[in-house]
């Protein structure tokens, strides 16, 4: 059966809320934590903005669970389960599988997952479970464009890329910002490398401070918990005045790159707009419109991916030149490379 694909606006979802009861929402992690600043934190601030919107009371009308490990998955979807709560969501492929499991041991329970698709061993569609997917190689390309800028503007030609685990979700990001990067600077250099971890910063920070030294001026981290290793080296080095950048993902990282008082290491951040469909779905839910068996697509025109309204260390420029692209993009004269 083939995949239903939703494209989904940023705007609010139509429908007045008024008229519905509000649902009880539930989070479960991965192992990231909470506060990874990144995927789970996104996903988790959505849900918040929609338990502010009906005032529903943290830890009572929306709550989350935190994973340690893998084998915590199936427990922890299945608690929430067992509270009969309205919706259910949890951030990330990791969760196919147990999601599956307790969509098929709850098939009356609402569940949602966030960037993945999940299909039983048929390749069928899950009647009880909502997918959110991301055109992360169109942010990506634009994240390349403010690299390849800002590098070409400093006189340089060596980038980097790293990466969590090696496959096609993340190599998506990938593709969209070699093309990005080489669509301004042609003879740039770009350098590549995998952690093999989404949550050992130590690791991150390795393979940043390998890259930095061999010459690269800004890494596009997409590693989650890694990543903040990455983002850590910029800091490191900037601090001591050998300027290095690196651009975040997921939401705007600008925050966690300060140093030295005001400055920040991230030149930009490639965002998935996980809030927003964490937000928008359970607003679905509620109005009874829950998108069970269908796949949403958060994409650059729904503004679901992109790079932050308010860049301080982009120059206006480059700002214009990424507002170019977008265009071009969102009106099709520009078509992105995919590795999915």
């Amino acid at each position: 059966m083939k995949k239903r694909i939703v494209l989904v606006s940023l705007a609010l979802i139509a429908v007045s809320a008024l008229m519905a009861a509000p649902i009880r929402v539930g989070l479960v992690t991965d192992v990231g934590g909470i506060d990874d600043k990144s995927f789970n934190q996104g996903t988790w601030e959505g849900v918040k903005v929609f338990g502010k919107e009906q005032g529903l009371k943290e830890g009572e009308g929306i709550k989350y669970l935190q994973s340690t490990a893998d084998a915590d998955y199936i427990p922890n979807l299945s608690t929430f389960a067992d509270e009969q709560l309205d919706l259910i969501i949890a951030p990330g492929f990791l969760f196919n599988e147990a999601m599956l499991t307790v969509a098929k041991q709850y098939p009356d329970q609402k569940l949602m997952i966030i960037d993945s698709v999940v299909q039983d061993k048929d390749g069928k569609m899950v009647p009880n479970v909502a997918n959110a997917v991301f055109a992360a190689n169109e942010g990506s390309f634009l994240a390349g464009v403010a690299a390849g800028l800002k590098a070409k503007a400093d006189g340089k030609k060596i980038v980097g890329f790293v990466g969590g685990m090696k496959f096609p979700l993340i190599e998506n990001f990938e593709v969209g910002y070699d093309q990005g990067v080489k669509a301004v600077l042609p003879g740039a250099t770009i350098l590549s490398d995998y952690t093999g971890s989404f949550t050992d910063a130590g690791i991150g920070q390795a393979m940043a401070a390998k890259q930095f030294g061999a010459g690269a001026y800004i890494i596009f981290q997409v590693a989650g918990g890694s990543g903040n290793g990455v983002i850590q080296e910029a800091k490191a080095r900037s601090a001591k005045k050998d300027i290095r950048w690196a651009i975040g993902v997921d939401k705007d990282q600008y925050n966690d790159g300060i140093y030295a008082g005001t400055q920040s290491a991230i030149l930009t951040s490639m965002m998935k707009r996980v809030d927003v469909a964490a937000h928008d779905v359970a607003v679905m839910t509620m109005n009874g419109k829950f998108p069970g068996g269908q796949v949403l697509t958060f994409d650059l025109k729904s503004k679901g991916v992109g790079l932050p309204e308010k860049n301080p260390n982009l120059s206006a420029a480059i700002v214009k030149a990424i507002a170019d692209y977008t265009a071009q993009i969102v009106s099709g004269k520009l078509k992105v490379d995919s590795r999915q």
